[in-house]
């Protein structure tokens, strides 16, 4: 599984990560490394939570993210 973070900066200073293959996984951060970390950490939330229910139907789960 790739996923891309699409990366922007506020107006007030914060960061705005979002994974676009992942609808709703979007995260703030102080830092653009924050932003980042708790993006990729509610991505791996909701993979998890998928394969905890089912929905994926891989027997083996590879991840990688790169920036957009």
């Amino acid at each position: 599984m790739n996923f891309t973070i699409e990366l922007d900066r506020e107006e007030d200073g914060r960061w705005i990560a979002e994974v676009l293959e992942l609808p709703g996984v979007l995260t703030y951060g102080q830092t653009r490394e924050d932003a980042i970390a708790k993006v990729q950490a509610l991505a791996f939330h909701v993979i998890a939570d998928r394969i905890e229910h089912g929905e994926l139907n891989e027997p083996f789960v590879s991840v990688s993210f790169a920036a957009a």
